[in-house]
Order: structure tokens, then C-alpha cells, then sequence
């Protein structure tokens, strides 16, 4: 059904939702669909109620001087894209009742307490029943990882740009995924790439990694993060 009205809550967190695994609307790259969404919006979403659709928000404002040349349809409206279905439902594992009935499994998989048991049964239930949860509750939780928008700059406009991003993708780092990039204008013909990555935190040291970047001096003159949001 497409995304629903922006200027509501629920359009926002539909918005918030879909740019939560995405860089942009449809696609691997920016497009009218970025673009209608973009303009159907007033303003910049919260960041603080919506990182992920501002962040979204923030990149697609950098294409704005490439709107009209951008692949897509532009009589499209942005309620063709986004969700096939416009409700949002809670994570059915994250309900109460959901929550009551996984107890009840639990407890289920080592017997009833309603049932008629000798005292060593139930002994051995309930250590049944305590390594179980132990083990549930000891398994890893997701890895904390953080988007991140690169600023690289050349030296000037005769540098190559296209072997700058090669030698900067070829940097392969465990807890690093790179991701979409353009070429933003300075001045003077000067052009920077931005990029994006995803990093894993305990793995990846974001000095560490432009300092790499850096040793590439035939092409980098600096870097810097230009945004940063935790997933």
C-alpha cells in the first residue's frame, strides 16, 4: 500500500522503519523515489524520534541540485513506495501475551507444576527447567554496529576519483561493510567522495580507519566524517 501520510506520526515511523536497513527508498542509489519521498516531507524528521529516517533525510538533501536528473518517474507520488502494507504491528515476540505464552512453553517443555510428582521429579524439573533458561539467556546478543557518512577529499581536480575509490574499497577490515557513494562538488572542478560504511564498535576504530585511508597520498589529501548514526 505505500507509505502513509508524513505529516503523522505513523507516516514518520513507517518512513523511520524502512530507511532503517536502507540508504535509499528503492534501489541501491539515489532516484525519483528518494525524490518524492523527500519532497513530501517538511522538513527534516527529529533525530531524536527518527535517527534513521534524518540520516536518510540528510543524504538525499545533497543530491537536491540532481533532483530533475535522477532515474525514476517523476509523476510517481512517494505513497507508490515504501511497505506493501501500511500497518505497523509490534514485533509479535515483543507482546505480553507473547511473552505469558513463551513462559508457559518454557515450562511446559519440563511438565506442569499441576501434576502429581514425587519430590526427585521435581528436583530434576525444575534443574531441567533452570539450565534451559541459563542457556537462553546466555546467547550473544547482536553486535553493536554505527552508519557512517565519509567525507574523502582529493588534492585537487586532476586526481583521479575513480582510483581513489578503488584503493578505498580494496581496504578490507573485519566489522567493515562499505556502502553507496557520490561524488559531491567542492570548488574550483574539485569533487569529494562521500561514502557510506557500516562498522562493527568493538572491531572497528574509525581513527584507525582513516589513518589507512590516508596512506593513500597520491589521491587523499583528508578525511572526515561528515555524519554518524548507531543502528
Amino acid at each position: 500500500m505505500g507509505f502513509a501520510d508524513f505529516l503523522s506520526d505513523a507516516g514518520l515511523s513507517m518512513l523511520e522503519q524502512w530507511v532503517t536497513t536502507r540508504s535509499y527508498i528503492a534501489g541501491y542509489g539515489p532516484s525519483q523515489a528518494d525524490v518524492a519521498s523527500f519532497k513530501a516531507l517538511p522538513g527534516p524528521p527529529k533525530v531524536e524520534k527518527y535517527p534513521h529516517a534524518w540520516r536518510w533525510y540528510k543524504h538525499i538533501s545533497s543530491y537536491q541540485s540532481e533532483f530533475s536528473s535522477l532515474p525514476g518517474d517523476p509523476s510517481k507520488a512517494y505513497t507508490t513506495y515504501g511497505p506493501e502494507k501500511s500497518e505497523l504491528t509490534m514485533n509479535p515476540k515483543d507482546t505480553p501475551k507473547a511473552a505469558e505464552a513463551e513462559e508457559e512453553e518454557d515450562d511446559d517443555l519440563f511438565g506442569s507444576d499441576d501434576e502429581s510428582e514425587d519430590e526427585e521429579a521435581k528436583k530434576k524439573r525444575e534443574e531441567n527447567l533452570a539450565a534451559y533458561k541459563k542457556k537462553k539467556d546466555g546467547k550473544a546478543k547482536p553486535a553493536a554496529k554505527t552508519i557512517v557518512t565519509l567525507d574523502v577529499k582529493p588534492w585537487d581536480d586532476e586526481t583521479d576519483m575513480k582510483q581513489l575509490e578503488e584503493n578505498l574499497r580494496s581496504i578490507e577490515k573485519d566489522g567493515v561493510k562499505w556502502g553507496a557513494s557520490t561524488l559531491v562538488p567542492l570548488a574550483f572542478g574539485i569533487k569529494k567522495l562521500q561514502i557510506t560504511l557500516v562498522v562493527e564498535d568493538e572491531k572497528v576504530s574509525l581513527d584507525d580507519l582513516q589513518e589507512q585511508i590516508a596512506e593513500d597520498e597520491d589521491h587523499v589529501q583528508s578525511t572526515d566524517v561528515a555524519a554518524m548514526q548507531k543502528l
